[in-house]
C-alpha cells in the first residue's frame, strides 16, 4: 500500500463527507439534498487514482465485495468501494436509510421503481418501473430511504464503484425485499453485500 495515495484518500474521504454532513445539516435529507451528495461522491469518484484496484480487489468467484471506507460512530454516513461482479442482478429493494453511489469504473444498471399498491393487503406489493438509471463514471444516482431500486451488472470486468448510506448497512434492520412476479413484499434477506 502507498502511504502518499493512503492519506490522499484519507483527506479526500474526510473533506467530502464533511461537506455531505453539511449538506444534510443545512437541508435535511429531501430530494435536492441527495442531488448535491451525489454530486459530492461523483467529484470524490473523479479521483480514481486514490482507489487503486489492487488494493480493493474483486471476491473470489462471482460475487461483490464490499470494502468499508469509513463511517462515523454509531454507523452514520457509511462509505463503500463496492466492487461488483459482473452478471449480478439483485431483486427489488429498498434501504431503509439514504443512498448515493458513484462509479470510479464500470456500470451498474439501477431500475427505480414506483409502488402503486395503496399497502393495505400485507404481504402485497405492486410495483411499476419508474426510471432506469446506468450509474458509470460520470453519473451516479442518488435514492430516498423509501426508495426501491433493483441492481444490474453486465460486462466482463468488475465495476468499482462508491456507495455511501446514511446508515452502515450491518446496522440496517427494516429493509424490505420485493418479487415483481408474485407481487409481493418480504424482509430483507441479503443477496449480496452491496446491494
Amino acid at each position: 500500500m502507498n502511504a502518499d495515495i493512503l492519506a490522499g484518500r484519507v483527506l479526500a474521504v474526510d473533506e467530502s463527507l464533511a461537506r455531505i454532513h453539511a449538506i444534510v445539516e443545512a437541508s435535511g435529507i429531501n430530494r435536492p439534498s441527495l442531488t448535491a451528495i451525489r454530486e459530492e461522491l461523483l467529484a470524490l469518484a473523479e479521483q480514481r487514482a486514490l482507489f487503486p484496484a489492487a488494493e480493493f480487489l474483486a471476491a473470489e468467484g462471482q460475487g461483490n465485495r464490499l470494502h468499508s471506507l469509513r463511517e462515523d460512530l454509531g454507523g452514520g454516513f457509511a462509505l463503500y468501494l463496492n466492487v461488483l461482479a459482473p452478471g449480478q442482478d439483485t431483486r427489488p429493494h429498498d434501504h431503509g436509510t439514504w443512498f448515493a453511489a458513484a462509479a470510479l469504473e464500470g456500470q451498474a444498471l439501477h431500475r427505480v421503481y414506483s409502488r402503486t399498491d395503496d399497502g393495505v393487503i400485507a404481504g402485497r406489493a405492486v410495483l411499476r418501473l419508474r426510471e432506469e438509471i446506468m450509474v458509470e463514471p460520470g453519473r451516479g444516482i442518488a435514492l430516498m430511504p423509501d426508495d426501491i431500486h433493483s441492481l444490474h451488472t453486465r460486462g466482463d470486468r468488475p465495476g468499482r464503484h462508491l456507495h455511501l448510506y446514511g446508515m452502515a448497512l450491518e446496522r440496517l434492520t427494516d429493509r424490505h425485499s420485493f418479487d415483481l412476479a408474485t407481487s409481493t413484499i418480504s424482509p430483507y434477506a441479503a443477496e449480496d453485500p452491496g446491494s
